[in-house]
């Protein structure tokens, strides 16, 4: 149990060491920079009461549109 200890150890310390000087290379990584999301456009869609209701009405809100088609 020692042992797999210490040989943790080590090999943490060798890959804090041998990356501190470097720095990463996002571009092998295919990592992607974040990207904030973009508001969503406007739209108004008629509800089951058939009231039509607008994206702007929820300004401010947390709004998940739930959808379904039949083809």
């Amino acid at each position: 149990m020692m042992h797999r200890i210490t040989v943790v150890v080590l090999a943490l310390a060798l890959l804090t060491v041998g990356g501190a000087g470097a720095a990463p290379d996002f571009a092998s990584l295919r990592v992607q920079p974040y990207q904030p999301p973009k508001p969503a456009p406007g739209f108004a869609l008629p509800g089951l009461d058939g009231k039509v209701m607008r994206l702007g009405d929820f300004r401010g809100k947390v709004v998940l549109v739930f959808f379904w088609a039949t083809w």
